[in-house]
Formats: C-alpha cells, structure tokens, sequence
C-alpha cells in the first residue's frame, strides 16, 4: 500500500502563524488576553530551566575537547569580531539618536509610573568585578550568564590539561553527553513554541495596543533603521570575508529571526541559533559550540545600538544637552553593558537606570522607554542573534572550520 503523506508545516511557518494570530487575537479580545499570559510564561520558563547547564557544557566542552591552541585562536578571533561589531553598532546608534532625535517631542509618563520604575545602579567597578563568580552555583541559580561562562573556561582549560596528562576522557565524555541531553530537552520544548508565542503576542496586544507604541514611532524607527543599516554593513562583509554567496543568507536566517523578533530573549534563541549554524551556515560544531554561547552574552550589537539610543532619548526628553564626553561614555557603558545582562526579556531596564544614574541623566524617562521595550526587545534581539552567526562563521572561516557545501546546500549535516 501506498502511504499518504501528511501535510508538514516547519516550525518557522507555525511560529510565524502564531505570531500573526497572537496579534490578532489580542487586539480583538483586548486585556482578557492577560488571562493566556502564564502558558507563554510556562514556556519561557521550560527553555531558561536548561539554559545555563547548556551554555556551560557547551563551552566546556569546546575548550576541554579540542585542541588547547584551537581554543586560543577561537577566543582571539571570536572577541576581534564582537568589539568591532559592539564598537559599529554603538557609534551608529549615536549618529542615528543626534540625526532622528528620538527624544524631543516625547511626552514624559507620570510621576506613578517613574515611581514604580526601580532604580539600581553599580559603579563601573562592581560591573567588571561582577564578571568574576565567588560562588557558580549562585551564579547558576540567579542565570548570571557571564560568571557562568567565565567558571565553564575556567573549568573547560582544566579539564582539557586534566585530560591530556591522565589520557582519560571520561570527564569530557560526560560533559559532551550532558550537552546532548540538554540539547535534547529544548528540542523537545521547542516543539510547543508556537502556542507559548502565540500567548505571549495575545497578552501584549490585548494589554499595550498602539497607546504606546504610537508617540515612540521615531525610537523605534531608529532601532529600525538602524539594524537595516548594520545588515547592509555586516553582511556583505562577512559574505566577501567568508567567501560565500551573500543573497542564500536571509533566508537561513529566517527562523531564528524569527525567533528573536517573537521571544526577544538571547537565551532562548540560543539552541536554535547554534544549530542553523551548524546546519544551514556551514560551521562546525566545535566552533559553534564555543562562539554560540559567547556571543550570545558578549556579541550583542543591537542591545549596544539601542543602549545609546535610549541614553540619547532621556537626555532628549528633558532638555539636557550632552557633553563629548558624556557621549564617550555612553558608547563605553553601552557597550560594557550589553555583555551578559540580557539574557532574559526584561532586564533592559536595569541597563536603563543603571545608564541614567552612572551619567547624570534624570530617571524620569525610564518609565516611557520600559512601556514599548517589548517592541524595542525585537529590534534588539534580532541584530544580536544574527550577528552572532556572522561571527561564527567569521571565526569558522578563519580556522578552516567552514563547510561551504553545509552553505550552499550541496549536502547536509546534524546538530
């Protein structure tokens, strides 16, 4: 007998269906929706319980696996690219804020709102010095990706020196397999995506609507304009450098884009990102095991864009000129800020009042940008999850770790 095939529809066409009826949905059935906010909650919480033990088996195994002058080379070429890219990205949002000014015009929220906004602030020491854990299953715990990441080198570099005097691998073998088990949870969980974004868009649209979004047109066009502008530079760079056809690229960017527009969390792009790396890019997976996690805390040019945006706007709003040097700042703390605080939807406005505080800015703006930063968290999350793939393969270019037959689909590989 002959079997009837069913009709399958990938995941990016569900997501993408999704995201467009959550909308719908939302807008008809207006502040109900809030009701459908704990299953789209449910689901952020299934991906970020895995998270951390991902990214660290990643990179442990990376370093601990392969050879100690690989791990050398990745991290030098990996970091060339991310300053270079933080450093573009933060100076275009300082150019597009002086060219669109963002912030005139913009009615300031009410003294409620700014009240219920709560200011933290650290010193640019306590910031570095926060990079370093005094205790990993804290850090773990508090999904602080940076100190994370810094005990997995740590603990990747000894295991690899522990590994190469002892000639056992079981230690390696056992983070490896850790990794493909984790792997294997977000598969699974990823198979419900649709329905948690779908829940996720409704309760957005049903609670914000354009009251918001409206009056912010020129910051969000901004972020616009200026990931469009970062696209044009980047990705002809990194298709001349990498020696690839630049016009097969949107399209293998198509599901993690967007994945990164509807979750607006790094870290839940993250599995999906490595493995269209691995898969549709043509890096290999020891690299996209190292600069996945990595970029994913440290690569982020659209969260650096944005940061100086919004210093810019809160400047704007209040009549308050900036100095060169507190616009010298303002790309440095941007760009130090953006490395490992943004993991998770929200935690803008941490950055936001910790930017504001550390500059001398009036925190009454804050209120005003945390009302549409859902929206601004697309803009933002799709340039650093694209970005970051550019440079793995940058890096995977480089290191002669680049499948140009995985690229131009001559043949096909497994994650």
């Amino acid at each position: 007998m002959k079997e009837k095939k069913g009709l399958k529809i990938s995941l990016t066409t569900q997501i993408l269906v999704a995201t467009v009826g959550g909308i719908v949905f939302g807008s008809i059935v207006g502040p109900w929706a809030a009701n459908l906010k704990f299953i789209g909650d449910m689901f952020i919480r299934l991906i970020q319980m895995s998270v951390v033990i991902l990214v660290m088996s990643a990179v442990a195994a990376a370093v601990g696996g392969g050879d100690s002058r690989d791990v050398g080379k990745m991290g030098l070429h990996t970091f060339k690219w991310i300053i270079i890219f933080t450093l573009i990205a933060a100076a275009l949002g300082m150019v597009l804020a002086m060219i669109i000014r963002p912030g005139v015009g913009i009615e300031i929220a009410s003294e409620e709102a700014i009240a219920a906004a709560e200011v933290q602030s650290a010193s640019l020491q306590d910031t570095l010095l926060n990079f370093v854990p005094t205790n990993v299953l804290a850090s773990m715990a508090d999904g602080s990706m940076v100190p994370c990441i810094v005990f997995a080198l740590f603990f990747g570099v000894a295991m690899g020196t522990y590994t190469r005097q002892t000639g056992n691998t079981v230690v390696v073998d056992w983070v490896k397999g850790l990794n493909g088990i984790v792997t294997n949870i977000i598969k699974m969980v990823m198979t419900v995506a649709p329905i948690g974004i779908f829940c996720l868009l409704a309760n957005v649209a049903g609670a914000t609507g354009f009251k918001v979004i409206i009056p912010m047109l020129k910051f969000l066009g901004l972020l616009l304009i200026g990931d469009a502008i970062q696209f044009v530079l980047f990705g002809p760079l990194t298709a001349a450098l990498c020696k690839v056809n630049l016009f097969k690229m949107p399209k293998k960017y198509a599901k993690m884009s967007m994945m990164a527009i509807t979750t607006t969390s790094g870290a839940i792009c993250l599995p999906t990102k490595m493995e269209d790396a691995v898969t549709k890019f043509g890096v290999s997976r020891k690299v996209a095991d190292f600069t996945g996690p990595i970029t994913m805390s440290m690569n982020s040019c659209g969260a650096a864009q944005c940061y100086v945006a919004a210093i810019f706007f809160m400047a704007q709003s209040t009549g308050i000129q900036m100095s060169p040097y507190q616009m010298g700042m303002a790309i440095l703390l941007s760009c130090l800020m953006c490395m490992g605080t943004i993991s998770v939807p929200g935690g803008s406005v941490i950055v936001y009042t910790f930017l504001a505080s550390s500059l001398g800015l009036p925190l009454e703006s804050i209120a005003v940008l945390i009302g549409i930063d859902w929206f601004a968290g697309m803009f933002r999350t799709l340039m650093n999850v694209d970005v970051d793939v550019m440079v793995g393969m940058l890096v995977a270019s480089k290191l002669g770790e680049l499948d140009h037959d995985v690229f131009d689909e001559k043949k096909t590989v497994q994650y």
